[in-house]
């Protein structure tokens, strides 16, 4: 009965559409890997005629999102499975906000309407659904002029078909250990706790949990565009969200206006992503240092050491001290580095991670506890968003099954980059014990001409997603163009404080034009110290003044 739907006036466009997509879309693509002749290749064609006639109705959002009335909500509804376009659908959760159609510049000139620009955040797990609300920035007024500013909660995240795979009020613990150099019956403990999760993720999910993965998302990103009533995608995505932008430029070329790809993932298949863990932590490490090299410069401000060396000695004094008493009864070690791993990825956290460090060792727990610990009412959301990164991350490729090799990979590496190594090793150790079926990763890349000229951007010292994978996406997709952040490590610049940075991505969203191949920026200024608590201004001025 379903197929006879075709045959109404509306399936007519379905038969068109899926007779003419398939020959100028993803282009020498084999079908094993979603190929024009693949049943997931034909599934999306088909979900995204469907989308296309449905449109989204647009209006208040749920209460549930904690959203203002400038913004407008609605869902777009996709295949659960691509194979079976027939079968059971999900909803995904958007959020608009219309073209302003002013330019800050000139508040008397009109500025035409480009289209809608989708926008996410990474992950996987990351809502974008807060995202129209940038356009108030000076940084994004422009944009925000010219294009609708849509964001979306990816299948699995927030009220997208949510995942869940532990109950959400026993997923923060606290306080908890961070060993560098884990003892044998740690590592026991955490393998139990990572095979538990895996279970708890396939009980909570059952059959549907296969269906979270990369190749997945970014079906659903064209199945959003036709829904939009685009005839062509203006993407931008960071972190993760360049890796499933890489795959949606494979699959479906000519879909594509404009696309940039904001800290961009490595897309090389091998490294997908057992390898591109272990060169993230050893890119932290090369973070970590950088930051306590700025705290060693403003030791004055901070008195935590005046040397790289001496600001790590500093950090595990307070950790030894947070392991025989908690801060708080909740903030041990393992907060600790949690809280710290966040100026990893941002260096406007720089001033608040020292200031709470120097004021903890000085006697004043607070900082540090209000910064590092667990927040509660987070929970839901939070669990949320690991198990979606965690079933994406497993389901998108195979992973070694066997914990002697996690092992030995890790305490090789450990040896030189301690900092993060063994936290990523638990997050995601979940996937040695994976019960559902892995997919084969896609070979992201173009042919010359096949795809319009993207834009990527990268910091040069991004640990999270580390610069050769910028120069990596860059080879694959012939014709895209590289502006580099030269000296800085901040995960995510498109947008933020550098102006070099955003006069490239408003010229290439604006007007469509880009630097020739490469161009460099300038790093954006260092964050400037804060005095900790307990330090007047009158003595840090006269500690200064000592040079001491």
């Amino acid at each position: 009965m379903r197929a006879a739907a075709l045959y109404s006036a509306a399936g007519s466009l379905l038969l068109t559409t899926l007779a003419a997509a398939p020959a100028d879309s993803a282009p020498g693509l084999p079908d094993r890997q979603g190929g024009p002749g693949s049943p997931e290749f034909r599934g999306s064609v088909l979900a995204a005629a469907r989308a296309e006639m449905a449109g989204i109705r647009f209006g208040e959002c749920a209460a549930e999102e904690d959203l203002p009335d400038s913004l407008r909500c609605g869902t777009v509804t996709v295949p659960l499975d691509y194979a079976r376009p027939d079968g059971e659908q999900i909803k995904l959760t958007v959020s608009r906000a219309e073209a302003t159609g002013k330019d800050p510049r000139n508040p008397k000139h009109k500025v035409p309407r480009q289209g809608s620009l989708v926008y996410n955040p990474g992950g996987p797990g990351a809502s974008g659904m807060f995202f129209p609300l940038i356009g108030v920035l000076p940084e994004w007024k422009r944009i925000a002029g010219a294009y609708d500013l849509v964001g979306y909660a990816p299948r699995g995240v927030g009220r997208s078909a949510p995942l869940s795979c532990k109950d959400p009020k026993r997923f923060f613990k606290g306080p908890t250990q961070a060993p560098t150099h884990p003892s044998e019956s740690y590592k026991r403990e955490r393998v139990a706790e990572a095979k538990a999760y895996a279970r708890g993720c396939a009980e909570r999910s059952g059959s549907a949990l296969r269906h979270y993965h990369s190749l997945n998302n970014a079906r659903d990103l064209d199945v959003l565009r036709a829904a939009l009533g685009e005839d062509r995608l203006t993407f931008m995505g960071a972190s993760y969200g360049t890796y499933f932008g890489a795959l949606y430029a494979t699959l479906f070329p000519s879909h594509v206006r404009r696309m940039v790809f904001d800290s961009a993932v490595n897309p090389d298949p091998g490294g997908i992503w057992y390898r591109s863990n272990l060169d993230q932590s050893a890119a932290f490490e090369r973070r970590w240092a950088d930051f306590r090299a700025w705290v060693a410069r403003h030791d004055d401000v901070y008195d935590l050491g005046a040397t790289p060396e001496a600001v790590l000695r500093s950090y595990d004094k307070a950790a030894a001290q947070l392991a025989a008493e908690p801060a708080g009864g909740e903030v041990g070690p393992g907060q600790l580095q949690g809280a710290f791993l966040q100026a990893g990825y941002y260096d406007d956290y720089w001033p608040h991670r020292a200031h709470a460090l120097s004021a903890y060792l000085k006697g004043d727990p607070q900082p540090l506890i209000q910064q590092a610990s667990p927040v509660t009412e987070a929970a839901v959301e939070s669990e949320n968003g690991n198990a979606v990164y965690t079933a994406v991350e497993c389901n998108d490729a195979s992973w070694p099954t066997s914990w002697r090799v996690w092992d030995r990979d890790n305490t090789r590496l450990a040896r030189t980059a301690p900092f993060e190594t063994w936290d990523n090793v638990w997050m995601n150790l979940p996937c040695a014990y994976w019960p559902a079926p892995r997919q084969t990763p896609l070979d992201v890349r173009t042919g010359p001409g096949e795809l319009p000229p993207v834009l990527i951007l990268a910091a040069e010292r991004d640990a999270a997603t580390p610069y050769a994978g910028a120069l990596e996406l860059r080879r694959r997709l012939p014709g895209s163009a590289l502006v580099t952040e030269r000296g800085a490590g901040t995960h995510g610049i498109g947008g933020g404080p550098n102006r070099c940075v955003n006069g490239h991505l408003d010229a290439y969203l604006l007007t469509g034009r880009l630097p020739e191949r490469s161009a460099e920026c300038a790093p954006h200024p260092e964050p400037q110290p804060t005095a900790p608590a307990g330090r007047s201004q009158k003595e840090h001025k006269e500690k200064a003044a000592q040079g001491a």
